[in-house]
């Protein structure tokens, strides 16, 4: 078979459907019973990034593909399980079922003399399966392994429980407790204002200030105004100056919330997109706090000295990028960045792709479509590749220049700019 696509979440639903397109035979491996990634985990009740509480964060209309969009029943940001029910009705609309193997994790990937790969694989309950393909396109997503950061002193005598939101599913079942959420990211936001719905009381513990957006501004989606003409025209400063007066008149600063100012420009690092965090902790609901300095039995102690009494310790500290079964080495290098050829092709291993591993301020799924055809399209020899050292010699100058924006930050070199990222691809 000439292709082996690894995960059916929406980059690699959206994989299939432009291989299926092209003509291309190809098998997706999914290691759940069912499509759909992290959007389908909360209501299967598996263990993973997916929480009950969770929607979009970006706009229906760019977040479904091309040629099929998300039912106009569906609010502008949808839930969780809405989204999923969106994927699977999009999987059979694009007769996609027939290619997936459902229940299927992948062991190892291996790329044989001859250029070709080995694919090891497990059917649940049966013996593993070894396949050779010539090419393999990896679209398993980002968020695999939980980032844990050394706890605090006295975790190992905290009378409470301390877990990664990982394993955070419902604010309900915490009613009544006293927890403390670890972090301001997206998941951070999101789980504090879901606690404060139920929990006795509700503490965030900033470290590190983040940019907060609104999910609109000017009456506009976020990834609207990313893809907008009138954005892309302007220059880095003035897109922050525009954004951040915007950001001033909107909700003030976020120093007046009691949250730590960023120690960054916009735009420099990720932002936290949340309507609802700012809104909770003025209405007394959530309570912002510095970072913790130690656990004193059932007490969480702060750098500012405060204190709070607490039972649950909730660490939504993100997520690292984990490829076990891939070659060593792939796709991050010494320095932990992702190098990829246009964030998309393995420069020293032909042959394999991948789809799905950027982050973009506004949807994905526009450049994964993108992408999805420029793969399909070198499979069946549409589009030829430069010669290694090309492809070298532009991840290179890429993470230079995204060093320059964003600093030498873990995960940075996945981020892209919504339109410039689709021109190139284009382009190709």
């Amino acid at each position: 078979m000439r292709v082996c696509l690894i995960g059916a979440g929406l980059s690699g639903l959206a994989t299939a459907r432009a291989l299926k397109e092209r003509g291309v035979e190809f098998v997706c491996l999914e290691k759940a019973p069912e499509v759909g990634g992290l959007w389908r985990q909360p209501n299967a009740g598996e263990r993973g990034p997916g929480y009950l509480s969770l929607h979009l964060n970006t706009a229906k209309q760019l977040t479904g593909y091309a040629g099929y969009p998300m039912p106009a029943s569906y609010p502008l940001y949808p839930r969780h399980s809405q989204v999923a029910a969106y994927l699977r009705s999009f999987a059979e609309w694009a007769g996609l079922p027939a290619h997936i193997e459902l229940n299927t994790a992948v062991e190892s990937v291996s790329q044989e003399d001859d250029g070709s790969w080995t694919v090891v694989s497990r059917h649940a309950g049966d013996d593993s399966v070894s396949r050779r393909f010539d090419h393999v396109v990896v679209a398993s997503g980002h968020n695999t392994q939980p980032v844990m950061p050394a706890l605090p002193r006295g975790a190992d005598t905290f009378d409470g429980t301390i877990l990664h939101a990982l394993d955070y599913r419902d604010g309900g079942d915490f009613a009544g407790r006293r927890v403390v959420v670890v972090g301001l990211g997206a998941s951070a936001v999101d789980i504090a204002a879901d606690l404060s719905r139920h929990a006795e009381h509700t503490v965030i513990s900033v470290r590190r200030g983040l940019h907060v957006l609104p999910k609109q501004l000017f009456g506009m989606a976020l990834d609207e105004i990313a893809d907008a003409p009138w954005w892309t025209a302007m220059e880095l400063e003035e897109q922050r100056r525009l954004i951040e007066q915007a950001l001033l008149v909107v909700r003030g600063k976020l120093s007046d919330y009691g949250l730590p100012e960023p120690d960054h420009p916009l735009f420099a690092s990720a932002v936290t997109i949340s309507d609802e965090i700012l809104s909770r902790i003025r209405h007394g609901a959530v309570t912002p706090k510095p970072a913790i300095d130690f656990l004193d039995g059932g007490r969480v102690v702060f750098t500012d000295g405060t204190s709070v009494a607490a039972d649950t310790v909730v660490y939504c500290t993100g997520y690292r990028m984990d490829f076990p079964f891939l070659p060593a080495g792939c796709p991050t290098g010494p320095q932990g960045a992702v190098e990829l050829y246009k964030r998309v092709v393995a420069a020293d291993r032909p042959g394999l792709y991948f789809a799905g591993l950027v982050r973009p301020l506004g949807s994905i799924t526009r450049l994964v479509e993108a992408q999805a055809r420029w793969i399909a399209r070198i499979i069946t020899g549409e589009a030829t590749l430069p010669a290694p050292e090309v492809m070298h010699k532009e991840i290179a100058d890429y993470l230079a220049g995204i060093a320059d924006q964003y600093g030498q930050t873990e995960g940075s070199s996945t981020q892209v700019a919504v339109a410039p990222y689709l021109e190139e691809l284009r382009a190709e």
